[in-house]
């Protein structure tokens, strides 16, 4: 090799180990508000000197609507903080089934709160389930897995819908007939080894809600025949009693250590009696979304550096917590309040300011608060979570 030659390879050989060097250092980079907090960018809708708002009155907002069947969403669309989760209110009539569907970026958590619903749902194994929801009911599909929803009965029904995605509305959701209407009939033709003829009168667009028969009461064998999936997709939460009672209200809490398919999404059901109060706390790893289903509660938010808003949210409406923020629920109505709450982890985790408090030594809580270590003899021992 000439000396003009080993100059050019050990310059190639030094640039190569370069390169390997600068990626095994360099962090992954990823966008502000991204919850892996891997660049420890803040997220610019929740870093501005005064908190943003957290509230938005969803079942006051327009919507989608066909007949009498609607879908109200709230993702970052309609509430620009809600980036780790987005909710839809969806109510369907008789005979009325929400289309063939998948979503590309976010798996579906349901809570049924009137009527009857049935479900039918494909994995990508080919098994698939069909199932029946009453009230207090739930189910959870897995991100891009097929499925169709279908009001049973003679009577309406309203269900609340929980997605792992803020964007999972505008950028995912993908409806059958909207695939069939834009795909040419000879490529339809040759998938299913039909005629082109067979696909005339197709829906052109989306169909979105599509209006039938009432379905018959007994579950109908699928084309392929019945193949049931190894895990289940629905789970009667609150056919469960309460994960735990307070004097001043209960928690129904609902994981994948219970439900072992809802891998990305933890719900829970609080109920609160009249002033009662879910204590300051936060979530180290998961965000926050609230549909309220009866009353009125007061929803404290702190963001760091003096930043603190209350917002006061009714029935219908919905509220927003990042990750990692302190909060605070409280009813201030004359009814029992109950709020719907899900988090995007598949485990649910909390830290409540009086747990907090009663995990540290006196003398340290007297240095902090510049106070004399017997004031905090007076706090609780334990972990308060609901005051009544």
């Amino acid at each position: 090799m000439s000396a003009f030659q080993r100059r050019e390879f050990l310059a190639s050989a030094a640039a190569l180990t370069a390169v390997v060097a600068s990626t095994f250092r360099s962090p992954k980079t990823v966008e502000a508000g991204d919850t892996t907090f891997m660049n420890n960018v803040p997220d610019p809708v929740a870093s501005g000197e005064e908190l943003p708002t957290f509230k938005f009155a969803l079942e006051k907002s327009v919507g989608k609507v066909i007949g009498n069947s609607s879908g109200k969403e709230a993702t970052v669309k309609q509430l620009p903080i809600s980036k780790g989760l987005a909710g839809v209110s969806m109510r369907l009539d008789p005979g009325v089934m929400r289309e063939l569907h998948w979503h590309a970026t976010a798996a579906e958590w349901a809570l049924v709160l009137e009527g009857d619903v049935r479900t039918t749902v494909i994995s990508p194994d080919g098994t698939a389930e069909t199932n029946d929801f009453k009230p207090g009911d739930v189910w959870f599909f897995p991100r891009g897995h097929g499925h169709v929803l279908e009001c049973l009965g003679n009577k309406p029904c309203h269900f609340i819908l929980i997605f792992d995605n803020g964007y999972f509305s505008e950028f995912g959701t993908f409806s059958i007939s909207d695939w069939i209407g834009h795909t040419p009939k000879a490529l339809l033709a040759k998938n299913f080894g039909l005629p082109e003829s067979a696909f005339e009168g197709f829906p052109k667009d989306e169909v979105y809600f599509a209006k039938g028969a009432i379905p018959p009461r007994e579950q109908s064998e699928p084309l392929q025949g019945w193949k049931k999936t190894a895990l289940t997709h629905k789970y009667e939460m609150l056919k469960d009693p309460p994960h735990r009672t307070f004097e001043g209200g209960r928690e129904w809490t609902l994981d994948s250590t219970k439900f072992p398919i809802s891998t990305t999404v933890t719900g829970v059901v609080l109920e609160l009696e009249p002033g009662a109060l879910r204590e300051l706390h936060w979530h180290p790893t998961a965000d926050e979304w609230q549909y309220v289903i009866a009353g009125n509660v007061s929803v404290s938010m702190f963001g760091s550096h003096g930043r603190y808003r209350t917002e006061t949210l009714e029935k219908g409406d919905v509220g927003y917590i990042p990750q990692g923020y302190g909060h605070s629920i409280e009813n201030i109505g004359h009814e029992t309040a109950r709020i719907l709450i899900g988090f995007n982890t598949g485990v649910y985790q909390t830290i409540d300011l009086s747990q907090w408090i009663a995990g540290n030594p006196t003398s340290i809580l007297a240095t902090n608060f510049s106070k004399p270590a017997s004031l905090f003899e007076k706090f609780p021992k334990k972990d308060v979570f609901l005051s009544p």
